[in-house]
This record gives structure tokens, sequence and C-alpha cells, in this order.
């Protein structure tokens, strides 16, 4: 039987009613969802620019529905367990490690970096690195999230070591770092080492996966303006693409709130949409590709980007990005509601709309705490209680979406 068979939601009948409403404003994005087909551009921004939360919210959570469903089949699960992840919200225990904020880069709307001389400049050791990373894993952490500064004195040598040092003192422990932004920050200072060349170093080393950072927004006006160091949008996507084809998993993230507009955003997850059908056409889906799409929201604390007139989002955009994310994004697995930025409350909401990721534990962030963050960390039974008011379920995984119970990386 098809998942529109066997399965029963309020979202469900929601969309097939909302199908059949000849001349709603949703009416035909409503019929595409339920025939599988690709929603346009044109209806992307249809929906960022409607403040019809009950309705737009209603058809993202029949996608997320869905989607839970068809991976879980494709993983090999049963069709109670593909039904059981239709209410599951993931969650991870996991190190946010940020080994220097030294950073070449001018980027308008970053608390976290400081220049060379600044008094408040660090670059951890290895040492003090790995030691942090022991205590983690003795809380249950899985994972290490590693992304840095743009530091010309903390390169692929220094990383290279640094995930050694981790891997030989806690090696069951998951490593994701750098973002597509270093690894180009890298190629410049190897100027002899291409793109493969450079992932195969950090790869034998025991790079697992990457995260999705350095995407900010990719209009090329808005990078201009507000991160001109950055790189382009198909560097970014190359950098990733070359990721995949060495079998690992990436995510994407987008930064809302620095001055873009709404249409800006869906062109943005159009470029990453294209950018994964490149991937998936190359590619088995179980190994190199996107994963999870994570929406972040510009925090304002040491920056003047609100004296500079920029319109900082509310939380009915940082929802609505949620849902047009699940929309578009009809080639990617998860859709993430990261709590540190979205606050608690925001992020509960925005796990009938659309998402089914929570994060994680997130101990020890130092990028969006530097910008006004309230929360560096949150406990396991936070974010039970958050998933479970949401009256869904609640799931522990690893990085690559196994339940924590068969994970290799399990304490």
């Amino acid at each position: 039987m098809s998942f529109t068979e066997n399965f029963n939601s309020s979202a469900k009948f929601f969309v097939e009613q909302l199908a059949q409403e000849s001349g709603h404003e949703f009416q035909s994005i409503a019929e595409k969802v339920l025939n599988h087909e690709r929603i346009s551009v044109e209806d992307g921004i249809k929906v960022i620019k409607s403040n019809d939360l009950p309705v737009i919210g209603q058809i993202a959570n029949f996608v997320r529905q869905r989607k839970a469903y068809e991976v879980a089949l494709r993983k090999g699960f049963d069709e109670a367990v593909a039904l059981e992840h239709t209410k599951t919200v993931w969650w991870n225990t996991n190190l946010h490690l940020n080994p220097t904020n030294i950073c070449i880069a001018s980027c308008d709307f970053c608390a976290f970096a400081k220049k060379p001389k600044d008094p408040d400049a660090y670059t951890m050791s290895n040492e003090d690195a790995v030691e942090r990373v022991k205590t983690a894993r003795d809380e249950g952490a899985t994972e290490v999230h590693i992304v840095g500064g743009l530091n010309p004195k903390c390169l692929i040598d220094y990383y290279a070591d640094l995930i050694r040092a981790i891997k030989k003192e806690v090696p069951g422990i998951h490593v994701k770092a750098f973002t597509a932004v270093e690894i180009d920050f890298f190629k410049k200072f190897e100027k002899n080492m291409s793109y493969e060349e450079i992932f195969d170093r950090l790869i034998e080393a025991g790079l697992d996966s990457m995260p999705g950072g350095g995407a900010e927004i990719f209009s090329r006006a808005v990078r201009d303006e507000m991160c001109p160091d950055k790189i382009p949008a198909d560097k970014w996507a190359e950098i990733h693409y070359i990721a995949h084809s060495k079998g690992l998993k990436t995510n994407a993230t987008m930064l809302a709130g620095i001055g873009e507009e709404p249409e800006e955003r869906v062109d943005h997850l159009d470029i990453l949409r294209k950018a994964q059908d490149k991937s998936l056409a190359a590619n088995n889906p179980n190994e190199g590709s996107f994963q999870t799409f994570i929406p972040l929201s510009c925090h304002y604390e040491g920056n003047d980007l609100l004296e500079r007139g920029v319109k900082p989002l509310t939380g009915q955009d940082q929802i609505k990005n949620i849902i047009v994310s699940r929309l578009m994004l009809d080639n990617f697995d998860h859709i993430k509601a990261y709590w540190i930025q979205l606050g608690p409350k925001t992020a509960q909401v925005a796990l009938n709309m659309g998402s089914n990721d929570l994060d994680g534990t997130v101990k020890a962030e130092r990028i969006t705490f530097a910008a006004g963050s309230k929360k560096r960390s949150m406990a396991e039974e936070q974010l039970i209680n958050i998933v479970e008011g949401a009256r869904l379920i609640s799931k522990e995984r690893d990085t690559l979406y196994n339940p924590i119970e068969l994970s290799l990386h399990r304490v």
C-alpha cells in the first residue's frame, strides 16, 4: 500500500480537502503536493509571502510526515516503524567545538570572529580541544561539530592533526567538520592541492561528514554587502558536490534576516534543490548527498545591522522559513528547527509545520551565543519536553539519523 492509502492524519485530510477547493489560493500547491509534483519558485514565493500559517503550515506538516515515511522505508525499516517516524522528532547529543575565533574575513553579521591581535582572540591547542571532546563523550556525545574562523595559522595540517588526535583519544565519536568556506580557505594556502585532495587528506585523518555553514544568503547583492569575503553560491555548491562524490553526507543552511528579500530566500532554496538533484543523480542517496537543511536567523548583538536599517525576522518569518523549506526542498530528507537560534517555543511550533529535527544538546556553542543567543546548551530532558509538548515522539539519533540504539557511535 502507498503512504496515502495507509496513513491518516489531520494534515493529510486537510491537504486532500484543500486540493478540491476550487479557487483557493493554495489549491494548486495542495494538488502538486498530493501528486508528488515539485512546486515552482513562484509557488515558493506565494508561500513565503502568505500570512496564512494554519494553511501553509498544514501543507508542510503533511509533507514532513510523508517524507519521514519514505525515508524510513528507503533505509530498510518496516511499515510499522515508518509510520512511527511520521510522528518522530530527532535530536542528538553533540558538542560544538570552535578551535579558533581568529578570522581574516569580514562578515557584517558576525560577532564571533576576532582579528589576530584582538585581546579576546584564541586558538585552542590539540590537547585542549581533545579534552573538551573527551568530556563531552563522557556526557554521552556521539558527535563533535567543528567549525572555526578563517585563521591562516590553522590550515589543513592543524585540522588533520586535530582530527587524528580526537579519533585516537575518542575513537567512537563522529567528526562533522568544516564549512565549504573553510575548505576553500585551505585550498588558497595549498595551491598544489585540489578540493578532491583536500577532502582525501581530511577523510584519511577521520572526517566523517560536513556541516552546511557559510551559505548565508546566496544572493550576490546580499553577499557583496554583508559577507564579501565568502565564496559565491556556485563555488559553495561545487565543494559540497565534491564532498558528496567522496561519500560524505553534508548539511545546508540559510542565514535569514541580513537584509535579503523573501524572494531571495526562495531563490536560495532553489539553488540548493538543484544542487541536491545533481548529487542524487550521481550518487546513491544513502551515500553522499545533503541530508538536512537548517534555516538560521541572524542575531544582532555585537553587530550594527539594526542601526543600518536591516529588518529583523519576526517569529512568523522564522516559521515561514521552515514551511517554505519543507515544501521547496522535496529532495532533502530533514528540515531542522535549530532551537538555539529559534528559541525553544518557536522551535516547538515548527515541529508541526515542516521540521522533524531540533539539532541537539549543543554543548559549548560559541558562535550564536556571541551574537546574543540566550542559551548555549540544553539538557536532554528539556529537548524531550519540547517534543512531547508538541504531541510528537522524541528520538535520539546519531549524525546520520540512525536511531541511537542502532548507532555505531553510541556511548
